[in-house]
């Protein structure tokens, strides 16, 4: 046998050619194991994006609409969103009261945001609020008369979220850019994906009938707890609906606070946990109803917290024929939808003689 084809005597040229050729494998498997990668990848995204998009549920707001004399749009780079807390009381959520076999509108907010979406006003509608309900189609194709006097809530009980949104704006006078709904089940089980909110209660609270019982002092409230708060009425205050709303302000700005302090986008898994939850969880106005349209809200929004958000409660006052209900203080309500038709902070003098704003509740919850 030659020298040089001997390993390590005078064959540097064959060993050349075979650390280039060894080097040209190596880049070859790095390169169909990139691509392995890449498609694995690529396939997990589309699995997640599909499973994400497909667990949205969606209802057409416009078509159902679309024969009304809806508002304008402002047009001004400002958003406003109807966001209901749906109260079913059956299946999974039966175990929070009584199945009456109607769904109904538990928790209504306005959410504002403003051009840029830099800072949002909440307006809380009190459910017992008596308004003037336009008239609404029925799940069954039936039609709802007009009736003046009754509860907020019976909108949606009687026309679901196509007639929640019309009597929505036909008392503010807004159009309500988009609708989301959120169940009981949804928004127990989305609390407990951001692995519970923190809050401080100044006072104890304990009802039976939403399950809670909390000591006073600082909590991370779990699933179960945050729905029980946000649903008390009776251990609260007065026991009115008017102090469960001032509950559920406090809690929503400190959801806002521990979204933001999670740092979702610099967790994939811990995101994609939180996104399969949180859309599993609401119903949306096909303008919202897809993980792209959605993902852009929520960036538009992320900067957005506790110290940007300011919540009010329309402005109300007992109803002279019944001191269970409420009715719309006429010319605080007109500065409140005014404001934010005009995209500027609502002013103190619109909630200034509303008895909302004189409830105990609002001492009770505050910031951890």
């Amino acid at each position: 046998m030659p020298d040089d084809d001997l390993p390590g005597l005078g064959a540097r040229p064959l060993g050349a050619a075979t650390a280039r050729a060894r080097r040209r494998r190596g880049l070859r498997i790095a390169a169909w194991t990139a691509a392995g990668l890449v498609l694995l990848g690529a396939s997990g995204a589309g699995y997640m994006y599909f499973r994400l998009n497909d667990n949205i549920h969606r209802v057409n707001i416009d078509s159902a609409l679309h024969q009304e004399r809806r508002p304008a749009r402002l047009d001004n780079g400002a958003m406003d969103i109807l966001v209901l807390g749906s109260d079913s009381r059956s299946g999974a959520d039966s175990v929070y009261g009584r199945d009456t076999g109607t769904a109904r509108s538990d928790t209504a907010m306005v959410i504002h945001l403003n051009r840029g979406h830099t800072r949002a006003t909440v307006v809380s509608i009190p459910r017992d609020t008596l308004v003037h309900r336009p008239p609404c189609t029925t799940p069954r194709g039936g039609t709802a008369p007009a009736a003046d006097e009754v509860m907020f809530n019976s909108a949606y009980e009687v026309g679901g979220p196509a007639c929640a949104v019309k009597t929505v704006e036909s008392l503010s006078g807004l159009r309500m850019d988009h609708y989301v709904e959120v169940d009981f089940s949804g928004f127990r089980h989305l609390v407990d994906a951001l692995g519970g909110v923190p809050l401080t209660t100044t006072a104890a609270i304990h009802d039976p009938d939403s399950h809670l019982d909390l000591p006073a002092g600082t909590h991370t409230l779990n699933g179960a707890q945050a729905l029980g708060l946000v649903r008390t009425r009776h251990g609260v205050a007065d026991g009115s609906d008017l102090g469960r709303i001032k509950l559920q302000q406090a809690f929503l700005r400190a959801l806002l606070d521990r979204i933001g302090g999670l740092g979702l986008l610099t967790s994939p898994g811990k995101l994609f946990s939180v996104a399969d939850t949180a859309t599993s969880a609401v119903t949306t106005d096909t303008g919202l109803g897809s993980v792209n349209k959605l993902m852009n809200l929520a960036q538009s929004v992320q900067h957005i917290d506790s110290r940007h958000t300011h919540t009010v409660t329309l402005p109300v006052e007992y109803a002279p024929t019944d001191p269970n209900r409420v009715r719309p203080i006429a010319s605080g309500a007109t500065m409140v939808w005014a404001a934010l038709r005009a995209d500027r902070p609502v002013p103190p003098a619109a909630v200034r003689d509303s008895v909302a704003e004189k409830s105990p509740a609002s001492k009770v919850v505050g910031r951890p």
